[in-house]
């Protein structure tokens, strides 16, 4: 089969599209033949940090059909369209085929396509745990999304929005009409106002990216308020897991959030999307063999929405 092989000494991007064998799948797993996959910041920052996975093989979030079946499966069967997230079963999604257990997948609805299923696992599954596992959100508040262009900034917004609260995103000037046009209430352009000098004040911020100090967000938290960091720049994030407990003394609580794959999680923002209250938004769509371009466009931090690799 096709796939895009991470290699040290390789080029572009020490990613490699070459032919590999096919995976095999074991009695506990399936075949998953991949229509299409998502790039995510656990994909660059991964290789960055020298964590590769078994095969070489990265992309995490998939949608696509069983082709096989191990004997011991029982939730699925051949020609059924599945989604998942595979970034704790050992990655492998920019390639053709990839192996999977049953606990790593859910039936994608037929209402959704491959490119939407690629789209909506990890990021959206951030956005949500983030919002209302970490953040506590509750209706009538007010919430500031930090980062509201990105994948998982764009499902924050929506996500904030059907919990019913009052919304504030914070995005470049060419993303201001998108924001917008996902519910958000009011839009700040980081490029002509900085938020955190303002007298507004945030019962819940989630900080997707940016390089704002832990102590300014902080200050513009609600008594009782809660921050979420969910991104942003390698440093930064270290800054807020070695400090956010310090801070989170007394009433102000600083909080990080890392994304656990849970498919109770993955079928309720499935069922959002199917019933039209939240939508993936796609920027980008590559094929296979530039996967390479895909990951650094995504890494640059400019993505308005999801990048898809497309691999029919």
């Amino acid at each position: 089969m096709k796939a895009v092989v991470y290699n040290k000494k390789g080029s572009p991007e020490k990613l490699i599209y070459c032919d590999v064998d096919k995976p095999v799948p074991t009695d506990n797993e399936v075949l998953v033949k991949i229509h299409a996959v998502s790039v995510n910041a656990a994909d660059y920052r991964s290789m960055k940090m020298g964590l590769i996975p078994k095969r070489r093989i990265f992309g995490a979030d998939i949608a696509g059909k069983v082709e096989l079946a191990g004997e011991n499966i029982t939730q699925f069967k051949v020609g059924d369209e599945v989604m998942g997230d595979l970034a704790k079963f050992g990655f492998g999604g920019f390639a053709q085929y990839v192996t999977a257990p049953e606990k790593a997948l859910i039936i994608k609805p037929a209402k959704i396509s491959f490119e939407e299923g690629a789209a909506l696992p990890m990021a959206a599954l951030t956005a949500l745990q983030a919002i209302r596992d970490k953040g506590n959100i509750r209706k009538g508040q007010k919430v500031l999304i930090v980062g509201s262009a990105g994948g998982v900034g764009t499902f924050a917004v929506q996500l904030a929005k059907y919990f019913d609260t009052e919304v504030t995103g914070v995005c470049g000037s060419n993303n201001a009409l998108q924001t917008s046009s996902l519910g958000a209430d009011y839009v700040v352009d980081y490029t002509k106002e900085d938020f955190t000098k303002s007298n507004m004040r945030y019962n819940l911020i989630m900080a997707v990216n940016g390089g704002y100090p832990i102590f300014a967000y902080k200050k513009i938290l609600t008594p009782n308020g809660v921050y979420v960091m969910v991104g942003g720049s390698i440093p930064q994030i270290f800054k807020s897991l070695l400090f956010g407990w310090l801070l989170s003394f007394g009433s102000k609580k600083m909080r990080t959030v890392s994304a656990k794959a849970n498919k109770k999680d993955l079928e309720f923002l499935t069922k959002l999307v199917e019933d039209g209250k939240i939508k993936p938004v796609i920027d980008r769509r590559y094929a296979l063999d530039k996967t390479a371009d895909a990951m650094r466009y995504l890494s640059e931090g400019h993505a308005r929405g999801k990048v898809i690799i497309s691999i029919e």
